[in-house]
């Protein structure tokens, strides 16, 4: 398991339904509308929680459970939109250790550094070039999986999970950029 306090599991999906597969983009729309509002309330939480770890060096527990169920929440439907797995994803920011994709956000910290939060912006720069970058690759891996997954109606597993390495980054850019750590997010592990 990784030594980073945020962590990316999931268990790709091999056999696939070729109907599910096709139409993959349009069964994420009702998905789209519940992350569009629980994003602005997330975003919402996390400018509060900036001014309240700038001020008291705390992240305001609500705050923390709120922003971290919607990273939770995103992470299952980027893995289902980019065909990681075939499992409909929930529509909350629970933990649902039974889900194909897990994220393990670890508990709130009792203090967190006044100093990086307040620099938080730019010391996100670097990860956020390299988040673009994992980005773009894991959207390549999700357009050959799409043609692979409705011609063949399988996936080889290894291909399925060329979008670990990706995802499990990017699962973590956020979880900085969110403020639930205060650990650059490493390229390892």
């Amino acid at each position: 398991m990784s030594t980073y306090p945020v962590v990316y599991e999931q268990t790709p999906a091999v056999k696939r339904s070729r109907l599910t597969v096709f139409f993959r983009i349009i069964m994420v729309i009702p998905h789209f509308a519940v992350s569009f509002f629980y994003g602005i309330a997330a975003w919402i939480g996390v400018v509060l929680a900036w001014v309240a770890i700038v001020v008291t060096g705390r992240y305001p527990e609500g705050l923390y459970n709120f922003v971290a169920g919607y990273l939770r929440f995103t992470m299952r439907l980027s893995a289902y939109m980019y065909l990681v797995t075939d499992e409909f994803p929930p529509f909350n920011g629970g933990e649902h250790p039974e889900h194909s994709v897990r994220l393990y956000i670890p508990e709130r910290q009792n203090r967190y550094s006044r100093l990086k939060t307040f620099f938080r912006f730019i010391l996100y720069i670097p990860v956020a070039i390299l988040l673009y970058i994992f980005l773009i690759w894991i959207e390549a891996v999700a357009i050959a999986l799409w043609f692979v997954a409705v011609i063949a109606g399988r996936t080889p597993e290894g291909f399925s999970g060329a979008s670990g390495f990706p995802l499990a980054y990017v699962a973590r850019a956020y979880a900085y950029g969110f403020l639930l750590t205060d650990r650059w997010p490493p390229l390892d592990d």
